[in-house]
């Protein structure tokens, strides 16, 4: 019986994110923007447009909570550490401060530009390793507000998007790199996997095959910067604690992401199955991110979002800049 009513409580809000998700996925076929970023505007707009009953309350923070975490454990399904194989070490390296350096520009920027810390943080994010899915992997672990979590999201895909069509030309056009420095461009910076892909690919197969590798080391990326935010923020709220009695915050579904991990490094799947776990988690990101996008206001998005662009476009130009510098210097 308890179930029961439970169930009850769930179903307005959780069938409204899913019937959201599944337009946002449909759009998504037609306009090259993404599931994800339709799913969180989408669900921005809805917010914000009608007054929803508190009926939907329970299932809309059902959706942006337990389903995000699963899909952040799904999406571990994704990192195949065997990629390491196939990139040299200068390459490696060369992704690590490609990553760091995107990062500490979005912190310092924010700082100087009087961003919201956390929001330049989940922007430096998101443009350094791999867009949306590493702003879901990383909110609750330094306790973002829904209004920075939808105003990364939208920018961040937005920035790739512009991407697609930017990154070809200054790598071909304006920098005359080989297909393998023009590859290696596109993957180092772009947010998202489909974006590298339709940029990599929009100049050749070789340039595509690069760009794809390469990304899929920036992705492997998102487990140590998941464990060092674990470290730096838990840090930060025992300092901050009066009492020494205050509980230690792990988010137990990153232990989930780092095994899912493992079931593509080590073959224990067939690849047909790995790419089903794979679209799961898709789909459950878009009905997360409908959920989160619900709960934002646009009152948070008006104050904060044309700063956001700025310091995440002027980031972004940054990354490319110094993805070019590393490129010419070491390979």
């Amino acid at each position: 019986m308890k179930n029961d009513n439970h169930i009850k409580k769930l179903a307005p809000g959780l069938f409204l994110t899913i019937i959201l998700a599944y337009m946002s996925f449909w759009v998504s076929q037609y306009i090259p923007i993404g599931a994800v970023t339709i799913g969180i505007v989408l669900g921005i707009v809805i917010g914000n447009l009608f007054r929803l009953s508190p009926a939907f309350l329970t299932g809309i923070s059902f959706s942006e909570k337990k389903i995000l975490s699963w899909a952040i454990v799904l999406m571990g399904i994704k990192l195949n550490f065997n990629v390491l194989q196939e990139l040299g070490w200068k390459s490696i390296i060369i992704i690590i401060l490609s990553i760091s350096f995107t990062i500490f520009s979005a912190i310092l920027l924010s700082k100087i530009f009087k961003l919201k810390p956390k929001l330049g943080l989940l922007l430096g994010i998101g443009n350094g390793i791999c867009g949306s899915s590493a702003i879901a992997a990383t909110e609750g672990i330094i306790g973002a507000d829904k209004e920075d979590i939808g105003l990364s999201v939208a920018i961040v895909n937005f920035l790739g998007t512009i991407g697609i069509f930017l990154l070809p030309f200054i790598a071909k056009i304006l920098m005359h790199f080989s297909d393998v420095n023009a590859g290696f461009i596109i993957g180092d910076t772009l947010q998202a996997v489909g974006q590298v892909i339709a940029a990599g690919f929009s100049i050749n197969d070789n340039v595509g095959h690069t760009a794809t590798i390469v990304k899929m080391m920036r992705i492997l990326m998102l487990t140590p910067v998941v464990l060092i935010l674990i470290g730096v923020f838990n840090k930060q709220k025992k300092v901050q604690s009066i009492s020494n009695k205050q509980k230690k915050v792990f988010p137990y579904f990153i232990i989930g992401f780092i095994l899912m991990s493992f079931i593509p490094s080590f073959q224990l799947l067939p690849e047909s199955n790995i790419n089903i776990i794979a679209k799961i988690s898709h789909y459950l990101l878009i009905i997360a991110m409908v959920g989160i996008g619900l709960k934002v206001h646009f009152s948070g998005i008006l104050k904060n979002g044309q700063k956001a662009l700025g310091v995440a476009s002027l980031v972004f130009l940054l990354q490319i800049i110094f993805g070019i510098l590393l490129i010419e210097l070491f390979l």
